[in-house]
């Protein structure tokens, strides 16, 4: 608790961790908050201005552009827990095997994550996607297939020097099996940098998908994404340029926020970056 309130007095943490609340409430209560039925067209009204009716307008087929954006949240979301979850446990698994055991196992880990490494991430993400299909399950696939290689270098630095520790040495000489070791001694003493890892790691995936989207590669319609509303937006931003400044700020303010928790976790868990605020 009084952790808690230490990180509370840090602006990044606080206003991070607002902002972070607003979104993950927004897509759970998208049902609740979003005015319209984000599917439901009125094109004798499309391109149509905020106003009290429609507070953030309508879109280029007469939905509304508010409640597109909550849903959206949702898809959002899902593809960056998601990732998150299958990137760190495949990255952390195999970068403790990597740095625990050594030899051939981290020889071919770490020559994995250099191939992996080897090309820009977005650009395999649209290569994979291209080849799988364009869906909402494909990008978290082609997405956590390139994520999890970070949490494996993390973790593998990380269980180099734990591995050497004293009291790891001493449950080796008790006679505890390896598995029960990097379980029960050494990744309770490397989880506070993939925490953080992490946290940046959900921005950065929101930030890839809205790319993906973005190109056509994502999520497919109707289903609301923001990365597809920006590209239906880029049409009319001489006509209704609220089509493309509205999705555009919701990534803004999801990704910042995202980033500024990160930020306030890497200054409450991480030593050489602790301080009082």
């Amino acid at each position: 608790m009084k952790r808690f309130k230490r990180l509370l007095r840090n602006f990044a943490f606080t206003f991070g961790l607002v902002l972070t609340v607003l979104l993950v409430l927004a897509a759970l209560a998208a049902p609740l908050l979003s005015p319209y039925d984000p599917d439901v067209q009125d094109t004798s009204r499309r391109l149509e201005a905020p106003s009290h009716e429609h507070l953030l307008g309508l879109d280029d087929l007469g939905r509304d552009v508010l409640s597109r954006i909550v849903w959206g949240a949702r898809v959002s979301l899902r593809v960056g827990f998601s990732v998150v979850i299958l990137a760190s446990l495949l990255g952390v698994t195999l970068g403790a095997i990597a740095g625990y055991f050594g030899g051939a196992a981290d020889v071919i880990v770490m020559r994995i994550c250099d191939i992996l490494l080897a090309f820009p991430g977005i650009l395999l993400a649209i290569a994979l996607v291209a080849v799988l299909g364009p869906s909402l399950n494909n990008v978290i696939l082609a997405l956590a297939t390139i994520g999890w290689v970070g949490y494996a270098r993390l973790v593998r630095g990380q269980v180099l020097k734990v591995r050497e520790m004293e009291y790891v040495t001493a449950a080796k000489a008790l006679g505890a099996k390896s598995p029960r070791v990097i379980v029960r001694h050494v990744l309770p003493n490397v989880v506070n940098p993939v925490i953080v890892m992490a946290t940046l790691g959900l921005a950065g995936a929101i930030l890839s998908e809205a790319s993906l989207s973005f190109l056509g590669l994502g999520v497919q319609p109707p289903t609301p994404s923001w990365g597809a509303m920006l590209t239906a937006g880029r049409r009319y931003l001489g006509l209704a340029n609220h089509l493309a400044i509205f999705p555009g700020a919701a990534i803004m303010l999801a990704v910042m926020g995202l980033n500024f928790l990160g930020d306030g976790l890497i200054d409450a868990l991480d030593p050489k970056y602790r301080k009082d605020f």
